[in-house]
């Protein structure tokens, strides 16, 4: 299995994503928020690369759906709810569809949709994304939705831990950036030692956010692998 890392949206290639298995990282918080508004009973999650297209698709059938999302890491005006995780409880989102925009994560999901096929990774699936892709027996790409078109260091933690995971399961094949991101999780297990360093971190930590913060950093918490088909995320 050959694994290859993609450090940001803005990196985002079709020659290197097109009929691989990708998983998408955007751990500060999109995905962390989808993996958990699905585990706590959304029906789905879809994900709109504008503010605009997410109102006009909800506008005639609003009561039906949760309108979730940020732009600069603050909740959306006439929005149901922002980009924390810790907001799409069952109470809310059960049986319901998330509408869903972000700056980096949607941004970064739809970049990929020509994958063989498109996972939703964040620290709190870790393991469950990892044992899908040994499932699926394809080579991988980690792509790091990272911020405002720049290189993130929670997203690289993230993928350096699944990375982790799989070499310990399976025979892997890795490019540079993709070893790089191993050896840094396994300086840095406990994560926050690393990211507490990072701008995207201290931005969520400045907005009073670290609840939010110390949940994405939870491994492994939840057990199930969201993917993305036909501009929907389900599991």
């Amino acid at each position: 299995m050959k694994i290859d890392l993609i450090i940001s949206a803005d990196d985002i290639s079709e020659v290197k994503t097109k009929g691989k298995t990708v998983v998408v990282i955007d751990m500060l918080r999109a995905t962390s928020v989808i993996t958990t508004a699905l585990n706590n009973g959304a029906k789905k999650v879809i994900p709109f690369l504008t503010v605009e297209e997410a109102l006009e698709y909800s506008k005639d059938n609003r009561k039906n759906f949760i309108l979730g999302g940020e732009r600069r890491a603050v909740k959306i005006e006439g929005f149901d709810l922002s980009n924390s995780p810790l907001e799409y409880v069952k109470e809310l989102v059960n049986d319901k569809v998330v509408i869903m925009t972000t700056s980096n994560g949607t941004r970064a999901i739809k970049g990929c949709e020509n994958a063989k096929n498109l996972l939703i990774g964040a620290m709190i699936n870790a393991k469950a994304i990892a044992k899908r892709i040994i499932e699926l027996d394809n080579d991988v790409v980690f792509v790091n939705a990272g911020t405002q078109g720049q290189f993130s260091m929670d997203d690289f933690i993230c993928a350096g831990y699944m990375i982790k995971l799989l070499e310990e399961n399976d025979n892997v094949d890795l490019t540079d950036v993709a070893f790089t991101a191993k050896h840094i999780y396994e300086s840095h297990e406990d994560i926050q030692s690393f990211i507490v360093n990072a701008r995207h971190y201290n931005i969520i930590k400045s907005l009073g956010l670290e609840e939010d913060l110390g949940y994405c950093m939870k491994k492994d918490i939840l057990d199930i692998v969201p993917f993305y088909e036909n501009g929907e995320i389900i599991i």
